[in-house]
């Protein structure tokens, strides 16, 4: 269920009413949506989904408890404060418990889109139409998920302290196969705005890529260049994002200096490296607030290859005397104006990476990660994509990456984040994979 801010205020002031702890935080959540899967060419599952609940946390002292409720009676209201309550009087303290933040400012939410919130059921068949109806045609199998939904956040402390924050988005993801089991290609879309989705021309990337990667050929391992597509980059990107202060302060990080401090003010990679977060970005909006409470803002954490800025709890703040700074709700790496195709065409010898997957740490330190490529790895010679190779696994730090940085192209939407398409020099395949 989605409420409006004056509904959902009601609630929570509802609930602070019934609470006798030293301090107390209620959050409310709802929504509504819908989701579509199929797979092997045809509609397995659909429907829709409701909720709202609610969730209070408890303070006396340095104790604390938290406990949650999705029905929203007077009774069933109190009967959760009390748990709460009840289940703080047993925790043990917290050393590093701060006292709640009082009211903040929140910039105005920028991520609803009603078209969003309208989508229908027979909006979510057409979807999944749209990619199974053209791979029957080209010998293939679909398999896919739509999912849309519609929904608030909003949180009331003892302190005065009040946010409200309603979002819509969907998330689509598509793998097509070809019936040889020699093809697979992928395709992913994510948006506030459905008006900016097209299911028939993002299904037919799918189905192009398992079509062109049949029979693919072997390529020894090696240092490569590569083009990578936003989705074979992002998860790397945001392995490395995590940019907080105490991690570098306490020497667990790659942003942690050598024989103590931080790397911040240091220049760490390729000076055409420029990353933000910007909760009203108009393309990856983000709620303008965090965990705690504690307003977002623009905020840059790599400016032209140089560390700029380093993620600060509240609580390591203080202890370090600094001023607290939320990590990044959203990714926004700057990039050219080139196209993928453009990267291509550029490209004398190297090879297109079009997704990722099954990505581990080897050594968080330096972010050196492992994982493999699939559905859709291309050989590319002459600014010409000549024929499909085998997958690979790599071992490759986003650090190192980012030094190798050749040329970037024009940011795109991924997972909530804009990541530009890249080629990369020297990219480390270390063997193999024969998994299509």
């Amino acid at each position: 269920m989605t409420l409006d801010e004056r509904q959902a205020r009601a609630i929570l002031e509802k609930a602070l009413r019934f609470s006798r702890a030293d301090a107390c935080t209620v959050r409310l959540n709802g929504f509504k949506g819908g989701n579509i899967r199929y797979a092997r060419n045809t509609v397995t599952t659909a429907g829709t989904r409701e909720n709202t609940s609610l969730g209070v946390t408890s303070h006396f002292g340095k104790r604390a408890g938290s406990a949650s409720i999705n029905e929203l009676d007077d009774a069933a209201i109190e009967r959760v404060v009390r748990r709460s309550e009840e289940l703080a009087r047993l925790a043990p303290e917290d050393p590093e418990a701060m006292e709640l933040l009082g009211p903040q400012t929140y910039a105005p939410g920028a991520g609803w889109a009603q078209a969003t919130a309208d989508i229908s059921p027979a909006y979510r068949a057409d979807v999944a139409a749209a990619g199974i109806m053209p791979a029957k045609q080209r010998d293939c199998v679909a398999a896919g998920y739509f999912e849309d939904s519609a929904g608030f956040t909003s949180m009331l402390n003892s302190k005065g302290l009040f946010g409200y924050y309603r979002s819509t988005g969907i998330d689509f993801s598509l793998t097509v196969r070809t019936n040889d089991d020699t093809g697979s290609g992928y395709v992913t879309r994510d948006f506030n705005d459905v008006g900016k989705f097209d299911a028939a021309s993002a299904s037919r990337i799918a189905l192009e890529k398992a079509v062109a990667s049949r029979n693919a050929k072997a390529l020894e391992p090696g240092k490569y260049t590569v083009v990578l597509e936003p989705e074979a980059s992002v998860e790397l990107i945001q392995d490395m994002m995590g940019f907080d202060a105490r991690n570098a302060d306490e020497g667990r990080s790659f942003l942690s200096a050598p024989g103590g401090g931080t790397r911040l003010g240091q220049k760490l990679v390729d000076e055409r490296v420029t990353i933000y977060s910007d909760p009203m970005h108009p393309d990856v909006p983000a709620s303008p607030w965090s965990g705690d409470g504690m307003p977002r803002k623009r905020t840059v954490w790599i400016e032209k290859g140089v560390v700029k800025n380093l993620s600060y709890s509240r609580f390591w703040a203080q202890k370090q005397g600094k001023t607290p700074l939320p990590g990044p709700a959203n990714i926004i790496m700057e990039g050219g104006t080139e196209s993928l195709e453009d990267l291509i065409r550029g490209t004398q010898r190297g090879i297109l990476l079009t997704r990722t997957w099954y990505i581990r740490f080897v050594d968080p330190q330096t972010v050196l990660l492992t994982g493999l490529t699939r559905d859709g790895t291309f050989y590319i010679e002459n600014g010409r994509i000549l024929h499909a190779v085998k997958n690979f696994r790599f071992n490759e730090s986003p650090v190192i990456m980012l030094n190798n940085v050749d040329a970037l192209g024009r940011p795109e939407r991924i997972r909530g984040n804009m990541i530009p398409p890249m080629r990369i020099r020297d990219f480390t395949f270390t063997s193999l994979s024969d998994a299509v």
